[in-house]
């Protein structure tokens, strides 16, 4: 066999043993299409050279096998688009050929021409077909038809051959793609994976800093209690010595704006993980002002301001929370105040705008530069100045009134024109537009008569500070008063004395204040006593394990001792 596709047509002798090898390649590869490999089968060299001849075509690279065994090896070592085989051959006969290849699964699929000079009887051609034939050729051989029907071949195994790689490279995408989905899929599952991790991080965090500020927030107001009670009874009997009234008022100052400052940290906590819920009601715009500036006045006194208050004749009627309202014109005014020079002008002016109102707090003082209006409203922001930084604070009021107003489905905003202009807010929130009559508001500072008789009183606090000075006040309201220290205190004092009321606190050594209100209220003496909790702790969970223990009040420390009285003495008039 060879595949000396040219050999010359007076080479009329050429090496039977010859291995083959393919033809050079023409044009075709240039035209970017592979050579198509067809195998000629003749042990005749002559005959082998004429078809060489006949299909010397630059698309085909010819093969030539002058027997049975070179074909079938031949046939191994390469991938043939179509078979030239003579039928008479020695050894092997073509059709004994053709029947090998057609049973082996690698060449079963190659089509076969048969070329004769002797059969030509149909018996043969049947024979033909029925080892594997594709077609049957006459020796001699013409030309234009070995030509044509070779180009058919040539050119089905040329589109089967794409349509192959096709499909590989289709399938080779699909592969691909699929590893990429599953790739994807990987990255999807870790991300959500790291999400979750870093969600339930972010909620652990949150749950630290939530309890990391409930406990700060109880252990500066346990020293605030005594601290108020003390000044409270300097008030009720210390000496009327100016200096000493002087120093009693900045003490109950300076305390107050601390207690203010906890429950800000507190509020603005709450808010952010929506713990906070309004308690609206129908209320009076001027009324809850009135209560902002009445609390805001010392400051404004002290700091020598003119404050101007305009308001419209009209009564303006909200849908609101009244303490949280007035907590927002409060801070409001208390920031006009901190942030103006000494003898400033303060102006507090209501405007009615159809469905809405707007309350504008205006200063005179440092003012805002354009820098800081965006951010002016964010935890922790402050003004960048030396005066600011010398004013103090957390920088949390802003924030809180940014979250109240938006919780009363109302805006607020900032107008400056700059450092040293002076700063407008403006609040705007929706009015109610009918004239139903507004419900009145708490004011929580009446003065109450102190009842003719006494209660028994058992203080219970761990801190013996807090004790001794709230003892000394009750005490000088007419009321007898124990103490005790601890939690198994407490249940033994109240067992003895059966006090009317029980000031307990929480956080007790031996026995806690959950556990002592439960045990006092188990026994038959203690099921009338009122239990009041006095503590640090002042979220709303501490509220409802206060109510589940048995509690009838629960009281933030520092508690405000005319809030107290005023307690005392309304549960005891009905006793009276």
């Amino acid at each position: 066999m060879s595949t000396n596709a040219t050999a010359p047509p007076d080479d009329p002798t050429p090496d039977p043993q010859r291995r083959p090898s393919t033809a050079v390649e023409g044009p075709a590869s240039a035209r970017g299409h592979e050579a198509i490999n067809i195998l000629i089968v003749d042990d005749e060299p002559k005959n082998l050279t004429v078809l060489e001849t006949i299909l010397d075509e630059p698309e085909y690279r010819l093969f030539r096998a002058e027997s049975a065994d070179q074909a079938l090896l031949a046939l191994i070592q390469d991938e043939f688009a179509l078979l030239i085989l003579d039928i008479r051959m020695p050894g092997m006969t073509g059709f004994e050929l053709a029947q090998l290849i057609k049973e082996r699964k690698k060449t079963a699929h190659v089509p076969i021409i048969f070329l004769t000079a002797y059969y030509n009887e149909d018996q043969h051609v049947i024979e033909g077909y029925g080892t594997g034939a594709v077609d049957y050729l006459h020796k001699p051989v013409n030309p234009t038809i070995l030509r044509s029907k070779v180009a058919v071949f040539a050119e089905l195994h040329r589109i089967s051959r794409e349509v192959a790689m096709a499909n590989r490279a289709l399938l080779a995408e699909v592969s691909e793609r699929r590893r990429a989905e599953e790739r994807l899929r990987e990255l999807n599952d870790n991300l959500e994976r790291r999400v979750l991790d870093r969600t339930e991080a972010l909620r652990a965090s949150d749950r630290r800093k939530d309890e990391f500020l409930a406990t700060l927030a109880h252990e500066l107001r346990n020293p605030l209690a005594p601290v108020r009670n003390a000044v409270q009874v300097l008030d009720l009997k210390g000496p009327a010595i100016p200096e000493v009234k002087w120093a009693k008022e900045v003490i109950d100052r300076q305390m107050l704006a601390m207690t203010r400052l906890i429950d800000d940290l507190m509020d603005v906590s709450r808010i952010s993980r929506g713990k906070i819920k309004l308690k609206k009601e129908r209320v009076e715009l001027a009324r809850v002002v009135q209560a902002a500036i009445e609390s805001s006045r010392p400051l404004i006194e002290k700091e020598g301001h003119e404050l101007i208050v305009r308001f419209p004749p009209q009564s303006i009627l909200l849908d609101g929370d009244a303490v949280r309202l007035a907590q927002v014109f409060l801070n409001l005014l208390n920031n006009a105040a901190k942030f103006s020079p000494s003898a400033g002008r303060i102006e507090l002016v209501a405007k009615r705008l159809g469905n809405d109102v707007v309350v504008s707090v205006k200063d005179n003082g440092i003012g805002i530069s354009a820098a800081h209006r965006e951010s002016v409203f964010e935890m922790f922001s402050q003004v960048e100045g030396a005066l600011s930084r010398s004013q103090g604070g957390l920088g949390i009021g802003l924030c809180l009134v940014k979250r109240l107003v938006e919780m009363h489905d109302g805006r607020v905003e900032v107008n400056s024109d700059g450092p040293g202009q002076g700063s407008e807010f403006l609040v705007r929130l929706p009015v109610l537009t009918d004239s139903s009559a507004p419900a009145e508001i708490d004011e929580g500072e009446i003065d109450r008569a102190i009842p003719p008789s006494a209660l028994r009183v058992l203080v219970v606090d761990d801190n013996r500070d807090a004790a001794s000075s709230l003892m000394m006040l009750l005490e000088a309201v007419g009321n007898t008063v124990y103490v005790a220290h601890d939690g198994e205190g407490a249940v033994e004092a109240a067992d003895k004395y059966r006090p009317q009321v029980v000031l307990l606190d929480i956080g007790l050594p031996k026995m806690n204040g959950y556990d002592a209100a439960r045990t006092i209220r188990r026994e038959q003496w203690g099921q009338k006593m009122v239990l009041i909790a006095m503590t640090g702790w002042g979220q709303d969970e501490d509220k409802r394990k206060s109510a589940e223990a048995g509690f009838d009040r629960h009281m933030v420390k520092p508690v405000d001792p005319r809030s107290l009285i005023t307690l005392l003495n309304e549960i005891h008039l009905p006793k009276s």
